[in-house]
């Protein structure tokens, strides 16, 4: 992850600043799904094993960590539960409303995505809390919505712009009545155990304190959903040995950590958090430094800096890549951006933000020229669809 700063080397803690980067995911996972390569089961609707590997290779900096999928296995999810994608074949594919995303303010997709997931997320958030199990079991769990939306507003009220430690957070939101209540019942608990359905049952007494089954529940839609989307900044170490609180549990004692979210031990409230939220009106990105492209008479773009993936994906829907850092835009290469569903004035929007200067008029006429050409072939489709339906 971008600007991931180092607390202490032997201990393994890290500061890190998500809005930013969570900006420059959405695109890449957006352009991602635009080229069809992200394998999502037609079932579950859940990332394939590889497809999480392909998403952690393109993330700005990878996942939090590299050896547990966080950022990684959210971000399919998001995309769906907002609508900007679907699973069609085994494959996440942009819908009409992802497609318009591409060219959107990232911040009102992020807010969108954001809102759409506490109302139509694709899972529930405890089910990746796998070391408790039985939350399969009827009449076990309580409506994941319902508890979604109470850490969303605990989230709203406790949560500032100054660091707020995770425990600070699980004693405000109990205090305020503001618990994400796991199970149905007490007969639910006895359901729920660490590995041995009788001897590890969360049922006895003192074995299902809040923080084993409400916190870990709120660290996971806090550390996995809110961070991936960039409204708060964390403060993590490594989930093994980070909490002891499920010790004393039967199974326990042989466990390094009861979820991969453990490691997380504080968070503070980001501009993009508080515009998400409704705690701000508006929200200003930070200006970028540089412009990192040059686009030549000739049609080359040239990069003058290493490009983020997402710079490198869109320049590919449009171009192709003939070095390192030169995409050579042609006829060709802009009518296969169309036929895929691109539009070519997002291709000149993405050029004209990237570069110092005037895009030459060699680009520019030829973007006309291939815009009417494109407009003359969706016509004669549309004629030849319609002669087609007529009857004989």
């Amino acid at each position: 992850m971008t600007d991931l700063e180092t607390v202490n080397d032997d201990e393994e803690r890290w500061l890190l600043s998500t809005e930013q980067e969570a900006m420059a995911n959405l695109r890449t996972m957006l352009e991602l799904c635009a080229k069809g390569t992200l394998k999502v089961s037609d079932r579950t609707s859940l990332p394939a094993a590889a497809t999480v590997k392909v998403i952690t290779e393109q993330l700005a900096s990878g996942d939090f960590y590299p050896d547990h999928a966080i950022a990684a296995f959210a971000w399919p999810l998001l995309l769906q539960a907002g609508g900007l994608a679907k699973v069609e074949r085994g494959k996440l594919q942009l819908t009409p409303k992802g497609r318009t995303a591409l060219a959107k303010p990232g911040a009102d997709t992020i807010r969108l995505l954001w809102q759409r997931w506490l109302s139509h997320a694709v899972i529930d958030e405890f089910s990746r809390v796998e070391l408790i199990k039985g939350q399969r079991a009827a009449n076990v769990l309580t409506a994941a919505t319902t508890r979604r939306q109470m850490v969303a507003k605990a989230l709203a009220k406790y949560v500032t712009d100054e660091w707020l430690d995770i425990d600070a957070l699980f004693m405000k939101m109990r205090r305020g009545s503001m618990s994400p209540t796991i199970a149905r019942s007490e007969r639910a608990l006895w359901k729920l155990y660490l590995e041995d359905p009788e001897y590890g049952s969360l049922g006895y007494d003192g074995f299902h304190e809040w923080e084993l089954l409400e916190g870990r529940y709120t660290l996971a839609v806090l550390f996995e959903y809110a961070a991936t989307l960039g409204l708060i900044d964390v403060d993590f170490v490594h989930p093994a040995g980070a909490r002891d609180d499920f010790r004393d549990n039967w199974g326990g004692e042989d466990l390094d950590a009861l979820s991969r979210y453990d490691g997380l031990l504080a968070i503070r409230l980001n501009a993009l958090g508080a515009y998400v939220l409704g705690l701000a009106d508006t929200y200003e990105p930070p200006v970028p430094e540089g412009r990192p492209l040059k686009v030549l008479p000739n049609l080359d773009v040239v990069a003058t800096v290493p490009l983020p993936p997402a710079d490198r994906l869109t320049l590919s829907a449009f171009a192709e890549q003939t070095a390192d850092h030169v995409w050579a835009v042609s006829a060709t290469s802009l009518l296969s951006g169309v036929d895929s569903g691109r539009d070519l004035g997002e291709f000149t929007r993405f050029l004209g933000e990237r570069t110092e200067h005037e895009l030459p008029g060699t680009l520019t006429t030829l973007v006309s020229d291939v815009r009417r050409r494109a407009g003359q072939l969706i016509a004669t489709r549309r004629i030849r669809r319609r002669s087609s339906a007529k009857p004989s």
